[in-house]
């Protein structure tokens, strides 16, 4: 089977042009799952013409705002096109804190409900999972507690002799942002199909990793090559680059199969 990734946004938290916030939509085994969610997302979404009929899951890596701004915004517009499927949201237990009080101002008389699940971005654990797709949490190490996510898919088989039921790893997806490098990370990401890296920085930049807890275009190319991953794909650059073709030649100097995120590009996973 194989999936899509859709990017919605690929900038770091100062708007561009050509930049918006974080925002990822994949499908994958008939799902669709939105990974962060920034400001104007869903302007996005319903400018591509993206059905969220079967968007149950939301997965946000960390509370600064160019991850998760946007989710009051779609919140209120699933409300006004009559949702009424609950809607899951995986991230820090700050979460809730923070959106619930404006969800029961604002939405008072939502028709759907809004399920937060609490995950540990320190930790590696599986946050969700069903008969088709396993997502697990990738520690980060970022200003705030960050994570990134694992999705794997599973092609079910059945073994009518003995009845057992087994789930062997099919297509796996990759999503690490935002995140300084980090090397223990690899054995988790080992022979992923496809990466998705942060790259908030070019070469030039790279003494602003450590203060700002971001990773170069060149490191995540590491990663990419030190895992063994199918491709990589970079975004969240900083808004001082505007030649996107920077962050690409130094990644592919150390990983060659490595693309741009570019915004409302569809790639297959």
């Amino acid at each position: 089977m194989t999936g899509q990734l859709t990017i919605l946004g690929s900038g770091s938290a100062l708007p561009t042009w050509q930049n918006s916030p974080s925002g990822q939509i994949l499908e994958l085994s008939d799902k669709s799952f939105l990974i962060d969610c920034g400001e104007g997302i869903q302007l996005t979404m319903r400018q591509m013409g993206i059905k969220t009929a079967r968007l149950y899951s939301i997965f946000i890596s960390h509370l600064h705002g160019d991850h998760c701004f946007g989710l009051l915004g779609l919140l209120t517009t699933f409300d006004m096109m009559h949702r009424t499927q609950p809607l899951h949201i995986y991230a820090h237990k700050d979460l809730e804190k923070l959106l619930r009080p404006m969800m029961d101002y604002h939405l008072q008389d939502m028709k759907y409900e809004v399920i937060f699940h609490a995950i540990h971005p320190r930790k590696r654990e599986v946050i969700f999972s069903d008969r088709t797709v396993t997502v697990e949490t990738i520690p980060l190490k970022h200003k705030v507690p960050s994570c990134g996510f694992l999705f794997y898919e599973h092609h079910r088989q059945i073994d009518a002799t003995t009845g057992e039921v087994t789930y062997p790893m099919h297509k796996r997806y990759a999503y690490c942002s935002d995140t300084m490098y980090v090397e223990k990370n690899i054995e988790q990401l080992q022979g992923v199909d496809v990466l998705f890296h942060e790259a908030t920085f070019t070469d030039e930049w790279a003494s602003r990793c450590k203060l700002t807890m971001h990773s170069t275009a060149r490191q995540a190319g590491i990663m990419a090559q030190k895992a063994n991953a199918g491709r990589l794909i970079i975004g969240h650059y900083s808004s001082r680059e505007d030649d996107h073709t920077v962050f690409l030649r130094q990644a592919q100097e150390e990983f060659a199969n490595t693309q741009l995120a570019v915004e409302r590009e569809t790639y297959e996973i």
